[in-house]
């Protein structure tokens, strides 16, 4: 696959996020993929496979009652790596969020096999999803 597939898997994979569909996120990930999320929170930390990453999700959805939305600013794709620049927003518990980050996707064979999530200010992160 080229690098405006694998952008495109990307971009699905934002619609699939926002729309709730979990079987068509679950698709786009490779069955050993790992997902890293940086940060102190206990959101933080190495997802590995398809069943903990989908888990991470639905952690977010159900901190948030589901009010969790990802804004995809843009793709950038590379021969080694997708990188997609994004606006993370929620509300929990009285407080909103709303934050700017970069994922780096790794592709293979059109399937995400890694991905690592960097965030605009992992200390609010970590107040915010405590």
């Amino acid at each position: 696959m080229g690098i405006q597939e694998d952008a495109a898997v990307v971009r699905r994979g934002y619609e699939a996020f926002n729309a709730g569909d979990v079987e068509g996120l679950r698709g786009l990930f490779a069955d050993d993929a790992v997902y890293r999320v940086g940060g102190t929170s206990g959101l933080s930390g190495d997802k590995q496979g398809q069943q903990a990453i989908m888990g991470y999700f639905g952690e977010l959805f159900s901190r948030s009652d589901g009010t969790v939305k990802v804004d995809l600013q843009d793709v950038i794709p590379g021969e080694r790596h997708t990188v997609a620049l994004q606006t993370a927003q929620a509300e929990r518990n009285g407080k909103s969020m709303k934050q700017n980050g970069v994922l780096v996707f790794t592709l293979r064979d059109g399937k995400v096999t890694e991905v690592s999530e960097f965030q605009e200010d992992t200390a609010v992160a970590a107040d915010f999803w405590a």
